[in-house]
């Protein structure tokens, strides 16, 4: 067995695509979801955030152990396992749930720019121009890296959680009463599947470990990078929810300013809007890295061209161009001033419909396109059959329910 000191640095050395996309997975629109629940149901959906921490492990570990042991993509391993057609399937739905992932994001950041009078066209222009500046004149190390810096302002949504002094009771009593059968409840739990198990995290961490150049001998390393990000990003969460629960609002949260006022009776209005403000920044940054990358890259796979932030844009012409056009027309419909809340929540329902394909695939893929010693099989393997198709049903009666019901 190798030295505790040995094991930790090569932890060390793996830790970042499984952290990256969790914290990525924390994004605007997540946080607006965990908000609009805590507001219209208190605690009622607190259990839910515990539910899926071990059902996005799940997800992504598949993913994890297809790309260390294959050396491919996800849009890759798809189109060599079933063709371009699916491909083409997957890597749309993928792309599609890019497109309405960072339009949530640059949302996110305009709308806790006007909450200090800057107006949404100057956010979008910093925030569309940074993030060109950081993936064209950096590395993936160097890009995750400032990931993980955005992202560890999301911590601040514990802070707010911490000094809004939830009652444990409360909140253990109310978990347990699920108003089932209460109008728009499905649609939110839906809003909830498709805010943490998201198409392009799949697509994202599979490039990713590829990009960072790991291996094989770095899946059980991998997996604990999963794991953490896992219980982190549900921490945040959960947060937000209890944040907002905490105050007693039982009302619809329309903009962000709303949900941002929700919480300053508790904190005062000075740290309340600071810290919000904080975690809100951070969540929408690192999501805007990683789902601009992640279209950029699932394209790059079932297309064939040069796709690594190792590679200067004039080596990848193509996919530096796929991942600054997402970037610009996402900014441009943000300054069109578009409300912020119900779209962040209908995309986001959006992402539990899309769950039945991105899903099976995944499923698939793990039983298909792996060697023996890491395909899914036997007992395991019923077991995540049964959990994601059971996730891919919740979310999809959810959001049907929410829809026509």
């Amino acid at each position: 067995m190798a030295p505790i000191n040995s094991r930790l640095k090569h932890f060390l050395a793996v830790l970042g695509p499984g952290i990256v996309v969790m914290l990525a997975d924390t994004d605007a629109g997540s946080v607006i979801t965990a908000a609009q629940s805590g507001a219209q149901w208190g605690y009622k959906l607190l259990l839910l955030q515990v539910v899926l921490i071990p059902i996005l492990f799940i997800a992504q570990e598949l993913t994890v152990r297809l790309g260390l042991v294959t050396g491919k993509g996800h849009g890759e391993l798809i189109r060599e396992t079933f063709g371009f057609s699916a491909a083409i399937l997957s890597v749309s739905t993928m792309a599609l749930a890019c497109i309405g992932a960072l339009i949530t994001e640059f949302s996110g950041m305009a709308g806790i720019g006007m909450l200090y009078g800057i107006p949404a066209w100057l956010t979008m222009l910093l925030a569309a121009g940074g993030l060109i500046l950081i993936v064209w004149t950096g590395s993936y190390r160097s890009v995750e890296r400032v990931a993980m810096l955005f992202g560890a302002f999301e911590l601040a949504f514990l802070a707010v959680a911490w000094d809004s002094h939830p009652s444990p009771a409360q909140m253990l009593e109310s978990a347990k009463l699920m108003p089932i059968s209460a109008p728009g409840f499905h649609y939110l739990i839906a809003a909830n599947i498709g805010a943490v198990v998201m198409p392009w995290m799949i697509f994202y961490q599979q490039s990713a470990v590829i990009d960072k150049g790991l291996g094989e001998e770095d899946l059980p390393a991998a997996r604990w990078d999963t794991i953490v990000g896992a219980f982190a990003t549900q921490v945040v969460m959960a947060s937000v929810l209890i944040s907002v629960a905490a105050t007693g609002h039982h009302d619809k949260l329309n903009t962000v300013e709303q949900i941002a006022d929700s919480i300053t009776p508790v904190l005062g209005e000075t740290s309340g809007k600071m810290l919000f403000g904080l975690g809100m920044m951070g969540a929408a940054m690192v999501a805007a890295i990683v789902v601009s990358l992640t279209a950029a890259w699932g394209v790059g796979e079932i297309l064939g061209f040069k796709r690594s932030l190792d590679h200067k844009p004039d080596e990848a012409p193509w996919f530096y161009g796929i991942f600054t056009l997402s970037v610009i027309v996402s900014a441009v419909i943000v300054a069109s001033r578009i409300n912020l809340v119900k779209l962040s929540i209908a995309i986001e329902v959006m992402n539990a419909l899309l769950l039945p394909i991105v899903l099976g695939f995944l499923f698939l893929l793990a039983r298909k396109s792996l060697p023996e010693a890491h395909r899914l099989k036997g007992s395991y393997s019923w077991i995540v059959a049964i959990v994601l198709g059971a996730t891919s049903m919740m979310g999809v009666y959810g959001a049907l329910s929410g829809i026509f019901g």
